[in-house]
């Protein structure tokens, strides 16, 4: 759901009158700085850094004195931070961004990559332990620190491999001429190109042929990423606030998800999201009433589409409020009767919860009297009064999410509205508008006026429903701790000398349509330095929220805007993009980045596109695409016509096919995803980490790897039948007829792909887990038996795992942990066995077998030639098992 479209007013931009371009050459005759005091002890390395000579004053005044810290915390990361050692400046607070701890036993003896600096000019680089390859290197670029400006600048190699700084809609491996990545958090409706959108991520992976290592800045303040090869290719970090605080990653040389583990110990592994999760979700911004809700639900059904969660927008809420239902479109009764519909046959129900809460003094609406009570506004800049802004329901206040009562505030909401009992029993929580959006245009003097003008709430156009209407053919039923406070009384917030470039209209005024940059929260932080972690605090609030009103559940919390670290929590999508192919194909390179790189796996677009009008035809294909994004929902806005998958035939069967494919592999991600919550090994994964020496991979972003061995390759052009893929030099497997195809390192064209169908390959040297059959909901496909699809490498082996828990709970009691391995002919299936999942294995399949079987055994006992058969053409045997999963088995063939 996006924030409206209202017209900019007329802007005197802060880019334009006081960002002025300034030389890098200028830039970089700053004097920079020089090293003394410096003193190593073990794994810690400490500085003074003082100014070198004449201060430059770029954008203020130049900091006279820095203090240096580097440490190397693990063999693999060293932590570099740079900071004003006479002031208090702000720092990403640990309760957002939790910090790793050092291992004790680290030196830079035993360390991958090493430190090494110059005293004057202060220079330092980062280099690879044994090959001495530089990584990072700030040589001939001097470090700028003022109060609002920081700046340092690293040099690249050519033609450098780059991916990350997200969030974005560029090419999933950067540009390097002129290209700047903004980060400050923005309502961005469609999306747009080369310019700040919804979250936050400064860390980027570069990929060498020598290797992959990752550099994170851990800074929430607003900033420009700037790469450039006009001369040499460099990469420089322009930054608003806060301080120098880089986190260097040696990654591997050999295998480049090791990176993302790595960064994970920074950020966190992702959260375990409940099985039912990995199913199809359906949504709009538009449904008129509960009726329209209601046969949206019927109508799957009747379609054969298996629907797992059906979600609702802010329609049902009554005058856009938050904690609310109109009660004559969404009546409470009438929607609890949905939720009891639903839930009674095995699916599940998401509701909308926006940030802003509506500014209602004196007209007894709960959750605004509450939380004043409590006090748990974010203030206007004189540090009283709330902070007002205009969004859906009209002027609002929005919640601190630093104010150490606000948990407890919005935990008790859930809890009241969201009650199994007397509310709506929701499974999932979706929270959008939280980067925070405003509709208030800059200067937001009067919010009040603004509302009016703009229609807030908007008036309701559709005609009241029959209350007693039946439906589904039936009558109706009856936190944060204090921290010194940053001194920015000498700082102009509004309009900092250095403003992020690439902002809306060529650069926007900081607060435009958003809290106020000098809004200020309980433990004295303003926005200027917050206003990029809004969002994941609320993801947090609002986790902790649904985990306290379903103990012991896991929680599946979908947002907006992210930060580093967002994933360990929450899900998130792509926000509100449109519906053209453009949009379709960089859909591929958004869930790239947020499940390969931000280790936000739990991701997903819009499918079939949120604005505009859908075609058939592009709706068939971003349903086939979509089904291959972790999180798979369909969801349009309110202006477009409607795009159910049941809408069109061709839809309709397309969805039918592919929804086969993804609900045979949830026990396969849902695997991967485990996972990834142990050590943020990737469940979504470009092809250049699985073939990290292939150059021609590097650039590919429009194929990729759901899972680590399922590569898909969506046609990517409208109306065509056909699409270029590149298979690296490797054997693969048709998924659908399972027959073997030899990668040659060569694109190539895959012909007669309908309308109803998607390119999909098993990479060799894996044992797939499918279920054998798929289902309409994921309650009866946890109780549908498993086949084993043996799909051996080039060296003729093939390994795999699977884990199987109950599926909802955060600590589970037991779990079955199993792994395959293929070799010499023979399948063995080995592991632990604590969850009794009462399904079998119906069959084994065994791929690229090159003639028909002499004999077959099972746990060293013949097969009968009944239970067994070979399909020369495809060279698949299938060996009919019918053994339990609950321990482990043997599968021989000669």
């Amino acid at each position: 759901m996006v924030g409206m479209k209202p017209a900019f007013l007329a802007l005197l931009l802060c880019g334009v009158a006081l960002c002025n371009f300034t030389d890098p050459n200028v830039l970089d005759a700053c004097p920079g700085y020089k090293a003394s005091h410096v003193t190593t002890r073990g794994a810690q390395l400490t500085a003074d850094l003082t100014l070198a000579g004449k201060a430059c004053n770029i954008f203020g005044p130049d900091i006279e004195q820095l203090k240096l810290e580097v440490t190397y915390e693990t063999t693999t990361r060293i932590h570099v931070k740079i900071t004003d050692a006479s002031s208090q400046r702000y720092e990403v607070p640990e309760s957002v961004l939790p910090r790793p701890n050092a291992d004790p036993s680290t030196s830079p003896h035993n360390a991958e990559i090493q430190f090494n600096y110059t005293s004057s000019p202060f220079a330092f680089s980062i280099f690879r332990t044994q090959t001495k390859e530089i990584l990072f290197s700030t040589a001939s670029h001097p470090i700028i620190f003022e109060p609002q400006y920081l700046r340092l600048k690293t040099n690249l190699p050519a033609n450098p491999n780059v991916y990350g700084l997200g969030e974005h809609t560029d090419p999933f491996r950067l540009p390097t001429h002129n290209y700047t990545r903004t980060m400050w958090s923005r309502d961005a409706y469609l999306v747009p190109g080369e310019t700040n959108l919804y979250g936050n991520h400064p860390v980027y992976f570069e990929h060498r042929p020598t290797g992959t290592h990752a550099v994170f800045l851990a800074n929430s303040n607003g900033m420009d990423i700037k790469i450039d090869d006009t001369n040499s290719t460099s990469l420089e970090y322009n930054v608003i606030g806060g301080v120098l605080d880089f986190y260097f990653l040696s990654g591997s040389e050999t295998d480049p998800i090791e990176v993302a583990r790595q960064y994970a110990e920074i950020v966190g592994t992702p959260a375990e999201v409940p099985y039912w999760s990995f199913g199809l979700h359906q949504c709009r911004f538009g449904y008129p009433d509960y009726i329209a809700v209601s046969q949206v639900i019927t109508n799957y059904s009747a379609a054969g589409i298996p629907l797992e969660t059906m979600w609702t927008d802010i329609d049902y809420m009554d005058r856009r409020r938050i904690f609310t239902v109109d009660p004559q479109y969404f009546p409470l009764d009438r929607m609890r009767e949905i939720a009891d519909y639903l839930h009674s046959h095995d699916q599940r129900f998401v509701l909308m919860t926006d940030p802003a809460v509506a500014y209602l003094p004196g007209e007894g609406y709960g959750p605004f009297d509450r939380g004043t009570q409590d006090d748990v506004w974010l203030k206007a800049a004189n540090d009283s009064s709330p902070f007002l802004g205009a969004v859906w329901p009209g002027v609002t206040v929005f919640p601190d999410w630093f104010n150490s009562k606000t948990q407890d505030y919005w935990t008790k909401e859930f809890e009241m509205f969201y009650s199994p009992a007397t509310g709506l029993d929701i499974d999932g929580a979706w929270i959008d508008m939280n980067e925070p959006s405003s509709f208030c245009n800059f200067p937001c003097t009067d919010p009040f006026q603004q509302a009016r003008d703009q229609q807030l709430p908007p008036p309701r156009t559709a005609p009241v429903p029959d209350p007693n209407a039946p439906i589904f053919g039936q009558p109706p039923s009856v936190q944060a701790s204090l921290q010194k406070r940053v001194d920015h009384s000498q700082d102009n917030l509004q309009s900092p000398p250095y403003c992020p470039s690439r902002m809306p209209a060529g650069g926007g005024m900081l607060s435009d349509r958003t809290a106020y940059v000098d809004a200020v929260h309980a433990n004295g932080l303003v926005e200027y330095d917050t206003h990029n972690i809004y969002g994941t605090m609320m993801s947090t609030a609002t986790h902790n929220a649904m985990l306290a009103r379903r103990p012991g559940l896991r929680t599946l919390v979908i947002t907006r805007s992210t930060f580093a670290g967002a994933g360990t929590r929450v899900g998130k999508w792509l926000g509100d993009n449109n519906s053209d192919w453009p949009h379709y194909t960089s859909s591929i390179a958004g869930i790239l980045g947020m499940a390969s790189v931000y280790q936000v796996p739990m991701v997903g677009a819009d499918i079939c596109g949120y604005a505009g009008d859908t075609t058939e035809t592009l709706c068939a294909r971003w349903a086939m695409l979509g089904a291959f994004y972790p999180f798979m929902r369909d969801h349009n806005a309110d202006t477009s016509i409607s795009q159910e998958f049941y809408r069109w035939p061709l839809v309709t069967q397309a969805a039918k096919n592919v929804l086969d494919i993804r609900y045979r592999l949830i026990d396969y991600i849902y695997t991967a995803l485990h996972q990834a919550h142990l050590d943020g090994t990737p469940i979504i994964q470009p092809l250049w980490y699985q073939y990290p020496k292939d150059a021609n991979t590097f650039p590919i972003d429009l194929q990729f790897f759901f899972g680590s061995s399922i590569l898909v390759s969506p046609v990517t052009e409208e109306n065509s039948t056909s699409v270029s893929a590149y298979f690296p030099k490797d054997t693969f497997y048709d998924f659908q007829t399972l027959a073997p195809y030899e990668g040659t390192g060569n694109t190539v064209t895959l012909e007669n792909v309908n309308f109803t169908s998607i390119p999909v390959h098993i990479r060799g040297g894996v044992v797939l887990p499918l279920r054998e059959k798929s289902t309409m909901t994921t309650t009866q496909l946890r109780e549908t038996d498993f086949e084993l699809v043996v799909a051996p490498g080039t060296n003729g082996e093939a390994s795999g795992a699977l884990y199987v828990d109950d599926g909802v709970s955060v600590t589970q009691k037991s779990a079955t942990e199993a792994t395959f391995n293929f070799k010499n002919s023979e399948l063995t299936v080995s592991g632990k066995f604590g969850f009794a999942a009462g399904v079998d294995v119906a069959r084994v399949r065994f791929l690229g077998v090159k003639s028909s079987p002499r004999s077959v055994e099972l746990n060293g006992w013949a097969v009968e030639k009944g239970s067994f058969s070979y399909d020369a053409t495809s060279q698949v045997l299938t060996v009919n098992t019918g053994i339990a999963f609950k321990g482990g088995f043997s599968v021989k063939y000669t």
